[in-house]
């Protein structure tokens, strides 16, 4: 399992991260950085403060989250993972130890970029903030990724190694939080053991959860 205790590289660290703290992308790097206990700043940056000028000089695309290690600057949540396991935690066993964990890890940073994106996230998106899209389309791909993840995990304690690594971290969020969407875990007893598995991991933080009424 990798260590949960900073790089001594951590005492030199200024990291600021920019985002939204019900953003499951950004949970995910808030979660990398209590996990490797990385001291680190908070920006709250809603719709209006991604649209200023200031903000579009760190990511021009504006959106979140945007990572700040002094001089450098890091958009989008799986390369801010690699970026942070790979600068801080080289060999905590976050990333590959060889070509096939490596591609593996791939893998799983690209579902979560595309099937749980588009499936559980944007569900939760439209329930809880009325954004855009085709909810039962939303919702059928979420049904669909869990049960290919539910038959993945049979028999694996993590996705892609092993022990967790950060391809566990990138799909943890919406997979956890799929319920405020409307889609039910219930089903999925292997993703709901890994969702536990995750959250005991030492240092772990959890997203805050929408107060509003949700399946179970």
């Amino acid at each position: 399992m990798p260590s949960t205790i900073a790089s001594s590289v951590a005492t030199t660290a200024d990291l600021t991260l920019h985002g939204l703290h019900l953003s499951g992308h950004c949970h995910k790097i808030e979660l990398l950085l209590h996990l490797l206990g990385l001291p680190y700043r908070f920006v709250d940056a809603p719709a209006e403060v991604r649209a200023s000028a200031g903000f579009r000089a760190l990511n021009p695309l504006g959106q979140i989250p945007v990572l700040q290690d002094g001089d450098l600057v890091q958009s989008d949540s799986n390369a801010i993972l690699v970026y942070l396991a790979g600068r801080y935690a080289p060999d905590g066993g976050w990333l590959g130890a060889d070509p096939v964990e490596a591609a593996a890890i791939q893998r799983w940073l690209s579902i979560s970029a595309n099937e749980i994106k588009h499936g559980p996230a944007a569900a939760r998106v439209i329930c809880l903030w009325n954004g855009p899209g085709d909810l039962a389309q939303a919702q059928a791909l979420a049904q669909r990724t869990l049960a290919f993840i539910e038959q993945h995990l049979a028999g694996r304690d993590f996705l892609a190694a092993a022990r967790p690594t950060v391809a566990d971290l990138a799909c943890y969020s919406y997979l956890a939080h799929a319920p405020e969407g409307g889609v039910a875990l219930a089903a999925y007893p292997a993703v709901r053991a890994w969702l536990r598995r995750v959250e005991a991991l030492p240092g772990f933080v959890p997203m805050p959860r929408s107060a509003l009424p949700a399946a179970a």
